[in-house]
């Protein structure tokens, strides 16, 4: 019998950034997620499309798939994105929803009629601008920070409208691009002074076509949901993968996205309290994974932030917690009635970005072909294996543990950095 095929795609890996540096932290997610996804895609018996950039197409041979076409540089990703579109019954789309990247990659799988199996566009198209889901929150009642998008005078950001609004809101603001992916280029200020400085420098390097918005900035505890929307809930409430702990650096001027664990220590006393929040939501136009940003602020009340209309980073941690494969769920959203399924959390996840700088190694190639193998075989938390982009000197990567608790997961993480530290890795983060 003919297998199904699958074409599953990875914007950053994928040759998304085939003519420009590859951005560093958002290679180390977006491979780890598509390695997950791959992983989890063949133990359902696919045939595994995919594209990988030249510059880590020797990470080829730790991906479970059948067919890798490499992306040479400066060559046009989108003409063998639309080869393996055709050849494949069901897509698998990663990507940013920055410029539309994401819904126009979606809308070419879909004006070829393929089963796509990541979210659909209606859903892409809310989650893409920070201001209609802000509207959407309020339309549905739901806490949600005070959102505004900034205007421009001339070719600049109304600096005037900006500072108007944080006097208005009388606290800490954040500035983020009105269609940004997670912590990507967000700002944090805390008082004028900052704003000021910061757009002396900002008004001569910031792309004059970008939008953006500026929002209430609320303390607490950065979390998200990890769902699967499905046509055959009829109208039901998404199904709740994991409620998950974010590991946001917020408050060093621009934010950064680390990683995160799964499931939160109160997993099942927030559950609750969302589940009460999400029956007033009319979710009944997204399909497929997505997630869910929010706050939890003490004591015990939830704002909304976001909607990440795609797979999100959080996927890594939760495969390895849940009891069943996300992979078949997600399928199942698309082809059978997900009602009568029942989410066990049995493990603990702690998913992070760790840098380090290697000095003890001259020579890359004995770098990449003799330590770094030997060493993910020590440490198979490795989910992106180390790895130095763009001539630099530091090595990043993203590893995920499977333990049986928050504290075990701590444990863990440590057991690894002090591995690396063994070999004199100088490790840089987490710190």
């Amino acid at each position: 019998m003919t297998k199904n095929l699958i074409f599953i795609f990875e914007f950053v890996s994928g040759g998304g950034f085939s003519q420009a540096d590859i951005p560093t932290s958002l290679f180390c997610e977006g491979f780890g997620m598509l390695r997950s996804i791959i992983k989890d895609f063949k133990a359902l018996d696919f045939e595994i499309y995919t594209l990988l950039d030249y510059r880590i197409f020797f990470l080829s041979k730790i991906l479970d798939a059948d067919v890798i076409k490499k992306i040479h540089t400066h060559e046009n990703y989108l003409k063998v994105f639309k080869n393996f579109v055709r050849e494949c019954k069901y897509v698998f789309i990663i990507a940013p929803e920055t410029s539309n990247i994401l819904f126009e990659l979606t809308k070419i799988a879909k004006n070829f009629n393929k089963i796509i199996l990541s979210t659909n566009l209606s859903g892409i198209k809310l989650g893409t601008s920070k201001i209609r889901i802000y509207n959407f929150f309020k339309k549905n009642e739901i806490l949600t920070p005070r959102t505004y998008r900034i205007p421009y005078k001339e070719e600049f950001l109304d600096f005037d409208f900006i500072i108007h609004k944080y006097r208005k809101l009388n606290g800490p603001i954040v500035i983020k691009p009105e269609d940004g992916v997670g912590a990507e280029s967000v700002y944090y200020f805390e008082n004028e002074n900052q704003i000021s400085d910061f757009f002396k420098e900002f008004y001569r390097t910031h792309d004059k076509n970008q939008n953006f918005i500026l929002q209430e900035f609320i303390e607490g505890k950065d979390s998200s949901i990890s769902l699967i929307g499905s046509p055959n809930l009829l109208g039901l409430n998404p199904i709740i993968l994991t409620v998950n702990s974010q590991d946001i650096n917020i408050k060093n001027l621009k934010s950064e996205y680390l990683g995160g664990y799964t499931p939160l220590e109160n997993y099942k006393e927030i559950l609750g309290e969302l589940s009460v929040v999400m029956k007033k939501i009319n979710f009944s136009k997204i399909e497929g994974y997505f997630g869910i940003d929010f706050i939890e602020k003490y004591p015990s009340t939830l704002y909304f932030i976001e909607i990440n209309p795609r797979l999100t980073t959080s996927y890594i941690g939760l495969r390895n917690v849940i009891n069943l494969n996300c992979a078949e769920l997600i399928l199942n959203s698309k082809t059978n009635d997900l009602k009568s399924t029942e989410i066990k959390i049995l493990n603990h996840s702690h998913f992070t970005r760790v840098d380090f700088n290697i000095t003890e190694f001259k020579d890359k190639v004995e770098l990449y072909e003799d330590v770094i193998p030997s060493l993910m075989k020590k440490i198979p938390e490795f989910v992106t294996p180390p790895i130095s982009l763009n001539n630099s000197e530091q090595f990043s990567s993203f590893i995920a543990t499977k333990t049986k608790d928050l504290t075990s997961s701590r444990i863990r993480v440590n057991e690894i950095i002090q591995s690396l530290k063994d070999l004199n890795f100088k490790v840089v983060k987490p710190i």
